[in-house]
């Protein structure tokens, strides 16, 4: 599969392995012309050869057309040594265009049509074939020329759409990257003068302060998390800073940046070690609550447990549910957005647990919805710990 030189040339290389054994098996029903058989297949097994060992990227995109002039001519050898019968000829031809439709451009598959015109007929006027036979080429060669073009086309089609959604990709990660990096300059500034504030502050001010310079400080982490997101993307791995860090206390810090007035309860075994990227795993707590107190009703209760598959936080609402026709699509990409929110929460708590080596799943609840993500347990721990 693919595109590009390479694919083409293992393309077709498949093609002539294919071809090469029939030819083989082609003996057993035509043992007279043994010979010639075993020259076809011999024809057939050292184009596949080429085509997989030849670096094909130094000949330029369209370098592996000159394997479907080969292969043209190794079809000719085979109508003649079947003595000028087409039928299984005839269909490889075919083939052999569509494959060459799949990665050149027309003028390529024009040209084709004479080496593919004289493969087809030289064989059967050299066997001395009747003209009823010899006309068959007027059907054969425009069916293969229509079903290559037609191919042809829709291989351009799929190109061009990869390529504007590639253009999208990448205009949408420049922009994560620029507000990811152009946020960062203000929040230092933002924070340095809470800083000062928190100084000289008194009364009220103190707890006020204090809480700005958490939400800043997310906010930094938050920015970093935005390109970390964008590597995972283009890369599909993100890279983690894991530790063995009390379960209690992930919870209680995160928590530190939920609202006061809000009734999160918590439930977490004050013994609990967990091996986890402190950072990545406020995200994923703090992504699950958000989305509980937004979408679902309060209290909010988070559960830390281990069991025999390892350590398991489950962030419970108790709303309405989830509605049919979001379940499909909960946890992809702007799954609900609109005025509360852009849909990202969620595939961002599954692209970080699965980080982890663990997933992320909602499970229904009477009322209500419990979003569950599963961590692998800390190395060396044995898996019934409680």
């Amino acid at each position: 599969m693919g595109t590009g030189p390479r694919a083409a040339a293992r393309q077709a290389a498949v093609l002539f392995v294919v071809a090469g054994l029939l030819a083989l098996v082609g003996i057993l029903n035509d043992p007279l012309h043994t010979g010639r058989l075993l020259v076809v297949a011999a024809c057939d097994l050292s184009l596949a050869l080429i085509g997989l060992l030849v670096p094909w990227r130094r000949f330029g995109r369209y370098g592996p057309a000159v394997l479907g002039l080969a292969g043209f001519g190794v079809l000719g050898l085979s109508t003649w040594s079947f003595g000028g019968v087409a039928a299984g000829t005839g269909p490889f031809l075919v083939l052999l265009y569509a494959w060459a439709a799949l990665h050149f451009p027309r003028w390529i598959l024009a040209l084709f049509a004479i080496p593919a015109t004289l493969a087809y007929l030289v064989p059967l006027i050299l066997t001395g074939q009747p003209p009823l036979v010899l006309g068959s080429a007027g059907v054969l060669m425009p069916i293969a020329l229509a079903v290559a073009f037609l191919i042809e086309a829709q291989a351009r089609g799929l190109r061009d759409e990869r390529d504007r959604l590639s253009r999208i990709e990448q205009w949408r990660a420049a922009m994560i990257n620029t507000l990811a990096h152009d946020v960062r300059a203000p929040l230092s500034t933002v924070h340095l003068v809470l800083e000062d504030l928190q100084e000289t502050a008194t009364g009220p001010y103190v707890k006020m302060i204090a809480a700005a310079l958490r939400q800043t400080a997310r906010i930094a982490r938050l920015a970093d998390g935005l390109l970390d997101l964008h590597r995972i993307d283009s890369t599909g791995h993100l890279k983690l800073d894991r530790a063995p860090h009390a379960a209690h206390l992930l919870v209680k810090d995160a928590l530190s940046y939920v609202r006061e007035d809000a009734d999160v309860r918590t439930d977490v075994d004050e013994n609990l070690i967990v091996h986890v990227d402190k950072q990545r795993f406020e995200q994923i707590l703090m992504n699950l609550i958000s989305n509980a107190l937004r979408y679902g009703r309060e209290p909010v209760i988070v559960r830390f447990t281990r069991d025999a598959t390892g350590d398991r936080l489950e962030v419970r609402d108790h709303g309405t549910g989830i509605p049919d026709h979001l379940r499909p699509r909960l946890f992809g990409q702007f799954a609900v957005g609109g005025e509360q929110g852009v849909g990202l929460g969620l595939w961002i708590v599954r692209q970080l647990a699965a980080a982890h080596g663990g997933q992320a799943a909602a499970e229904a609840r009477e009322p209500g919805v419990a979003m569950v993500v599963t961590f692998p347990p800390p190395p060396g721990t044995p898996s019934d710990q409680q």
